[in-house]
């Protein structure tokens, strides 16, 4: 944009706006999001089982949690456990479709265990998956 002054110089605006101080803080927040994105989704503390076929949470999916002192979670958030078939119901528009993960400490008494699963099938949910760990190979060791 260039405009004439009344002594007859042609002058340029100065109507540019720096947006290098812009980028770097967009980089920092960046970088900050990324460190602190693993840490939020870990949530729950469960010292899972370990097994030899492992199959990976690739998706978003409905994970329900056992920890150590048996409180179960819907997610991260924390649900009695005989309200989990209605909350199940409320969250799921097609059981018959939704896959569920259940991740159990290792310590957690089989009843309790047993007690979610059917909470679970109540739901009309059928496609159920446990979440483990794989088994660490030391030596070629089986």
């Amino acid at each position: 944009m260039a405009f004439t002054t009344t002594n007859g110089r042609t002058q340029s605006a100065l109507a540019d706006i720096n947006i290098t101080p812009l980028v770097d803080v967009i980089l920092v927040l960046l970088i900050i999001f990324m460190v602190t994105a693993p840490v939020l989704q870990s949530g729950i503390d469960v010292s899972v089982p370990k097994t030899r076929t492992v199959r990976e949470i690739t998706e978003e999916r409905l994970v329900i949690t056992i920890n150590k002192e048996q409180r179960v979670f819907l997610g991260n958030d924390p649900v009695n456990i005989n309200e989990i078939a209605a909350k199940l119901r409320q969250k799921i528009r097609d059981p018959r479709n939704q896959f569920i993960f259940v991740r159990a400490d290792e310590n957690v008494p089989f009843g309790a265990f047993a007690t979610v699963m059917d909470a679970v099938k109540q739901s009309g949910i059928t496609n159920v998956s446990i979440v483990t760990q794989p088994l660490e190979q030391h030596g070629g060791k089986r």
